[in-house]
């Protein structure tokens, strides 16, 4: 039975969940998230426990995008490793259920951090959590993806190339009016691509502070959310993307940045500290252009923003303010570019 994007139909999902994921019953309620942007998201109450559903977005979707499967087979791996992830459930591809793919997870009871500056720990504790985030993405990087069963999860040869191919062109599907800075930074990226240095790991894609979950009463990772972009590639991609936030003012694109803020003050640690501290977790020297992966991530985020206006246009976006998403691809561009000045 096909739903829509913000309701699920209790009498069809109860049921379903009781025969596929073991030990569930008694289904009460369910709830949908309001924040992120691409995969809805459910909390699910039963008898039972709590528990995540993960669902794409119905309709008609760009190639490759919501692919609530890879999310999975992600996070199985990794679940069998310590790296911090919810514990998945079960996967049901069967589009007949809910009208579109969907995953089951451990629901995870912990802090969701929406603001960059972290305004509601003190000084000490927001310089551990962003240590944290930066120990974890070490580890994330450190993963050994033949270990786990995830040699086959991206394509070989040169990540920025095959990524500049598939976002230019997610770019080019949803594109709704010409955009001149991102007319420009889709040119110089091209033209600047870095040669393939043979540097492959697992690649979260989309980490930042809000995708993942805290302890409630330490600075410490408990789970990384929202695997949907992640694939085997260049680790640098991250460590750019993570970096971004630091560049960003606050509310652009619906995340939360630091642009103008004083980070000494706030106990944030500049991006050139960011940068050596990962460089030291990882055994390197340094990292050589970095403003190119600073300024890929702005080209990406700008693309997948695009996506989420586009979709919104066409009546199946996830969150309510999908909408005014378009006019945040300008201003991403534009720092992008800054990124390279």
């Amino acid at each position: 039975m096909a739903e829509s994007v913000s309701t699920l139909d209790e009498t069809v999902l109860g049921p379903y969940l009781e025969q596929h994921v073991s030990g569930f019953h008694g289904l009460k309620a369910i709830e949908k998230f309001s924040d992120g942007q691409s995969n809805p998201t459910f909390r699910v109450s039963a008898e039972s426990g709590s528990y995540v559903l993960r669902r794409q977005p119905p309709g008609k979707l760009l190639k490759s995008a919501h692919a609530v499967d890879r999310e999975f087979r992600v996070m199985a791996a990794l679940g069998e490793t310590d790296f911090p992830v919810p514990k998945v459930l079960h996967l049901c591809e069967d589009r007949e259920v809910l009208g579109s793919m969907f995953y089951v997870m451990e629901f995870c009871d912990g802090r969701i951090l929406w603001d960059a500056a972290i305004p509601e720990v003190e000084k000490p504790e927001r310089t551990l959590i962003y240590d944290e985030m930066n120990r974890v993405l070490a580890a994330l990087h450190s993963v050994d993806i033949d270990a786990v069963g995830l040699s086959d999860y991206g394509k070989p040869g040169n990540y920025f190339e095959r990524q500049y191919e598939r976002w230019s062109g997610q770019y080019r599907a949803s594109e709704t009016r010409r955009i001149e800075p991102m007319e420009t930074l889709l040119a110089w990226l091209a033209e600047h691509l870095p040669a393939d240095d043979g540097r492959v790991s697992l690649v979260h894609g989309d980490y930042r502070l809000d995708n993942m979950i805290f302890h409630n009463d330490r600075p410490e990772v408990i789970a990384v959310l929202d695997w949907e972009l992640s694939t085997l590639g260049h680790p640098f991609a991250d460590v750019g993307y993570l970096c971004m936030q630091l560049r960003m003012p606050g509310g652009v694109g619906g995340i939360s940045g630091l642009r103008g803020r004083d980070l000494a003050e706030l106990g944030i640690p500049s991006e050139q500290q960011y940068v050596a501290s990962y460089c030291r977790r990882m055994g390197l020297t340094g990292i050589d252009n970095f403003g190119y992966y600073v300024a890929f991530s702005f080209f990406r985020l700008a693309a997948i923003v695009q996506g989420v206006a586009k979709r919104a246009l066409d009546g199946n976006a996830s969150n309510k303010n999908a909408a005014k998403m378009a006019d945040f691809v300008e201003p991403m561009a534009e720092m992008g570019l800054e990124a390279i000045t």
